[in-house]
């Protein structure tokens, strides 16, 4: 049996939205842990026992997990837009869907920010010699960047899943869409 009716774009929208935040979260998380081993516990301060090599080798894989994230982080944003454009979910209907909306695109300065922190570090590691230095600073500015900003950005992300899981302030009449 074939339906006349084409496939909802939207629908291509919400799943892209879905697989690449799942993606980008993830590697978010993979960075965090990954950096945690630079660090002493519970402070900003360098481990001076870390070997020079080992050290490089975090550097590396902190460079190839940005690469993920931001591929990911930049299907998100384009994909959300596209879902939001084009689904049949009205935002005054759905105010569940409009926080979601408002916690995602809220700290969409502090992503380009951390994100070209990211790239000159992905650019250092791939395209120069730059030596562990060069690196550290990076990193620092990425881990301290805006005061905390991005900690609280990754926070509202999973208040965004919480929120699309339980959707709040549905109205009770609505329960096809």
């Amino acid at each position: 049996m074939k339906s006349d009716r084409p496939f909802p774009v939207w629908r291509v929208a919400l799943l892209l939205t879905v697989l690449s935040s799942i993606a980008w979260l993830g590697s978010a998380n993979v960075r965090i842990l990954i950096g945690n081993d630079l660090l002493l516990p519970g402070t900003l301060e360098f481990d001076q026992y870390l070997p020079p090599d080992a050290e490089r080798e975090i550097y590396r894989l902190l460079s190839i997990a940005s690469i993920v994230m931001i591929v990911a982080y930049l299907v998100t944003l384009v994909s959300s837009i596209v879902f939001l454009a084009t689904s049949p979910f009205r935002l005054k209907d759905h105010p569940w869907l409009l926080m979601s909306a408002i916690l995602l695109y809220l700290f969409v300065p502090v992503e380009i920010f951390t994100i070209v922190l990211d790239v000159r570090m992905i650019y250092d590691e791939f395209f120069t010699t730059a030596d562990n230095a060069v690196f550290r600073e990076l990193f620092l500015a990425r881990v301290g960047a805006l005061a905390g900003a991005p900690l609280v950005a990754m926070l509202c992300y999973y208040t965004i899943i919480v929120l699309a899981i339980f959707q709040p302030f549905r109205r009770k009449g609505d329960l096809k869409a």
